[in-house]
């Protein structure tokens, strides 16, 4: 699913939403979530999941494909761990 399905999937489900109005709060909830995840903080959906940033230093690195050593600079990557809920119904025993 990409961002326009949703939007179109929200705005269905919600007959009261006009398709403009789904896209704004499709928007707002990636945006508080972005900022607040760029401000170092976390995210918690209960039943969903955590989203946080993890650091990765940098180093030398060895590429797979040549061989050749390569400088990697540090860098923040989006991090997200599954709630409970979401793990059983991906995962139903």
């Amino acid at each position: 699913m990409v961002r326009s399905e949703l939007v179109a999937r929200i705005a269905a489900e919600n007959h009261r939403l006009s398709h403009a109005d789904a896209e704004k709060v499709v928007s707002a909830v990636f945006d508080t979530i972005s900022e607040h995840l760029e401000e170092g903080g976390r995210v918690e959906l209960r039943g969903f999941g955590i989203f946080n940033v993890r650091h990765r230093e940098g180093g030398q690195r060895r590429n797979p494909g040549t061989g050749e050593i390569v400088a990697v600079d540090a860098k923040s990557v989006p991090f997200f761990k599954m709630g409970r809920d979401l793990h059983k119904r991906l995962n139903p025993d």
